[in-house]
């Protein structure tokens, strides 16, 4: 018997959030494997506990997405919603312990990108922080709209992979935030062309979202070497010192 349409677009969307969240797990591998998840074959130095606490509740979030993704796929929303509790104590560990070590690493001189200060960097990690907050509330709010809820929880952990490609092994990499910027935007446009292809349109909340973040980038830029961030980012890193 043939499948219906309905069935077809079933398919599909099972695939693409699977395939995306499975991407998202790999670049988060590979971008921090050499400084966290494989740091024994590349530096004997001990990272210090903040960062091991990061390390594992942002591993958790992607792991848990990947977990969620499949159990919707394999009919399981009565699991899926359980764990969604789960979803938000790590959501909310994230909101707290990712601009924690944002603030401390910049205190210690930490930068991802070579000649750019850790003052003005410090915009990047707290702005992915600041919109990740905003779109996984939402995506919280509404969780009974499955059509709304699964885009914004995808695109909330799109809005998060930035640090990650900052750090994978390419020439590229050296050109600083419009590189790895423009990479994490492959992953919006790829929602983006997901609801053209399946509803011939884009989606409310894929368009706003994914809005969100790419507008938020160059903003970011722009605002991370004002005398009026520098000195506000000198002001939260001192209270880490």
């Amino acid at each position: 018997m043939q499948a219906t349409p309905a069935i077809n677009r079933r398919r599909r969307e099972r695939w693409f959030y699977i395939s995306m969240s499975i991407a998202a797990v790999i670049t988060v591998f590979a971008g921090f494997a050499p400084s966290y998840y494989l740091r024994p074959y590349f530096n004997t130095t001990p990272l210090m506990p903040l960062l091991h606490l990061h390390g594992l509740v942002f591993t958790s979030w992607l792991l848990l997405f990947l977990v969620q993704t499949t159990l919707v796929a394999a009919h399981r929303t009565d699991i899926h919603r359980r764990l969604g509790i789960l979803g938000g104590v790590i959501a909310a560990l994230m909101i707290v312990i990712g601009p924690t070590t944002a603030v401390i690493r910049a205190s210690q001189g930490a930068t991802p990108v070579p000649g750019v200060s850790p003052l003005s960097f410090l915009v990047i990690p707290l702005g992915d922080m600041f919109v990740f907050a905003i779109l996984v509330g939402t995506a919280f709010y509404y969780r009974r709209r499955a059509d709304v809820h699964k885009r914004l929880m995808l695109l909330a952990t799109i809005s998060i992979l930035a640090a990650a490609i900052a750090r994978l092994p390419f020439a590229i990499m050296q050109a600083g935030p419009p590189a790895f910027f423009g990479i994490t935007d492959v992953f919006v446009v790829a929602c983006v062309l997901y609801d053209l292809i399946t509803l011939k349109r884009v989606h409310r909340a894929t368009a706003l979202a994914g809005l969100l973040i790419i507008a938020s980038q160059p903003l970011r830029l722009m605002i991370g070497g004002t005398h009026a961030w520098l000195a506000f980012a000198t002001w939260l890193t001192h209270f880490a010192r």
